[in-house]
């Protein structure tokens, strides 16, 4: 069902920001930048435009990877698990983007996702909080992990929605971030807040 709630979506403005950055799938950019453009880096002001050339810091931006079954969330009514007619919402993650800035010790991450959200059989509009994972890992070795409660309005018939975690900070080595480096973006499996009805 994901790819029925992700064809047709428009062009987002937050994405479009970030659209210089490979989105999930692309093959990795050593530098995570847009082709062609220069490497992540932060260069120390020079105290004397002659004097030495001052090191460059150059960090790997890793790419936002999301497996089919995080990708999606659906709620239902109390003791309605699995059973269509009880289905509350479905919300679906889709294209993922994300940017680096970079010093000599850390590397940010500003990890954006499209998302949509439409009722259910048994669904109402009003307000509800997606339980959205962010995790980076090098390897099998998890570098960071947070778990986000994003609200999220549920207008009649659904809506489109922007998930943006702007702060994602990992060690930044020598010589950058591992290549086997990646943000796994998804859902967490945990109960969250039924949407209240309106009026």
């Amino acid at each position: 069902m994901l790819g029925k709630f992700s064809r047709g979506f428009l062009a987002l403005s937050a994405i479009a920001l970030l659209g210089g950055c490979n989105s999930t799938g692309d093959a990795p950019n050593p530098f995570g930048r847009a082709r062609g453009s220069a490497p992540v880096e932060m260069m120390r002001p020079q105290s004397q435009p002659t004097g030495p050339v001052t090191p460059v810091v150059q960090a790997y931006c890793p790419q936002v990877v999301m497996r089919e079954q995080d990708a999606v969330y659906r709620a239902y009514a109390k003791g309605g698990q699995d059973i269509a007619e009880k289905l509350l919402y479905q919300a679906s993650l889709a294209e993922a983007t994300r940017q680096c800035t970079a010093n000599e010790t850390t590397i940010t991450i500003n990890v954006v996702a499209q998302g949509r959200i439409v009722e259910g059989p048994a669904g109402a509009s009003g307000k509800t909080t997606l339980p959205v994972l962010v995790e980076v890992l090098d390897g099998d070795k998890v570098l960071y992990s947070q778990k986000v409660a994003f609200p999220v309005d549920i207008p009649s018939g659904g809506t489109q929605f922007i998930f943006s975690k702007p702060d994602v900070q990992i060690p930044n080595a020598v010589g950058g971030a591992s290549r086997f480096t990646r943000v796994r973006l998804g859902f967490d499996t945990v109960t969250v807040k039924k949407p209240g009805r309106r009026g």
